[in-house]
């Protein structure tokens, strides 16, 4: 399955959360493989939005996995700060409809 979600980095937080994302640590990167995210890419616009996309057999299972892992809860307390909003990306992760698709 294909997932699509939005969220908001805060526009103070920009480049500092570009420059996490280039050294994100081995174990996060591992634990994401284990979970099942494949193909996941962030995009981020000028103004903050930030667009995600993965594919996963089940997502709320791949969720549901990376909220068991002690590295994820590290990662995401670390992150939080840089959302706009309450609570960690990815309790707030809600998937796009998909309205087209080209092979």
């Amino acid at each position: 399955m294909r997932i699509c979600f939005t969220l908001r980095v805060r526009p103070d937080r920009i480049d500092e959360y570009k420059a996490r994302h280039r050294e994100v640590w081995p174990e996060m990167r591992a634990a994401l493989s284990k979970a099942g995210w494949r193909n996941y890419s962030l995009f981020l616009a000028e103004d903050g939005l930030l667009i995600g996309y993965l594919e996963c057999d089940d997502f709320d299972a791949a969720l549901a996995e990376m909220a068991r892992t002690e590295v994820n809860a590290r990662w995401q307390a670390e992150m939080a700060e840089f959302f706009v909003g309450d609570g960690n990306a990815d309790e707030r992760m809600r998937p796009l409809d998909e309205v087209f698709h080209l092979d």
